[in-house]
């Protein structure tokens, strides 16, 4: 049976997305990089046994979390409060890929936010066990929105491209320039 090239994930990166998409998926790369960063020291939180604090690493990567979640949130709420709905007209938001891509926006945010939330009235002294449950949150958070920037990039972009109308793109990009 042939299958042509352009079939499936890979083929929709050739697909040019306009100016609002395009910053959309921009967007991703800074992202990614601080959530790389959070997932680098989570991972590394509760493995070192010459530490017998695990305060201050915590500590450390909950203000990197506030960072990053003080720039994920401007770019989340362009997608939900924006893209999606757009998109929705389309393919329904109840079932499908709207559903599942708001799924993972609130998988990761319910993880970071346990993660704050756990880390607020940090105790003096938490074991490497508790401190390394702890960063488990920021650990699935990245493994979460790692997976759902590679769909939305893939597959949801794309097919955002070939459904919005000029029109709708254009208010698109207005509605994304005021968040």
């Amino acid at each position: 049976m042939f299958v042509p090239m352009n079939c499936g994930m890979s083929g929709n990166n050739e697909i040019k997305l306009c100016a609002p998409l395009q910053r959309l998926k921009k967007e991703h790369t800074p992202l990614t990089l601080q959530m790389e960063d959070l997932n680098e020291l989570a991972l590394k939180i509760g493995k070192d046994s010459s530490i017998d604090n695990w305060k201050e690493p915590l500590l450390q990567l909950r203000e990197n979390v506030k960072q990053f979640i003080s720039e994920l949130d401007p770019h989340s709420e362009r997608e939900e409060g924006v893209l999606f709905p757009m998109i929705g007209r389309y393919i329904g938001i109840t079932t499908g890929p709207i559903a599942v891509m708001e799924y993972e926006h609130e998988k990761a945010k319910s993880n970071i936010n346990r993660f704050l939330e756990l880390t607020v009235n940090l105790q003096d002294n938490p074991s490497a066990e508790a401190a390394e449950k702890l960063a488990s949150y920021v650990i699935e958070a990245y493994l979460t929105l790692s997976e759902h920037f590679m769909k939305e990039e893939n597959v949801l972009f794309p097919m955002a491209e070939r459904m919005l109308t000029a029109e709708e793109k254009e208010e698109l990009e207005l509605k994304i320039n005021q968040i």
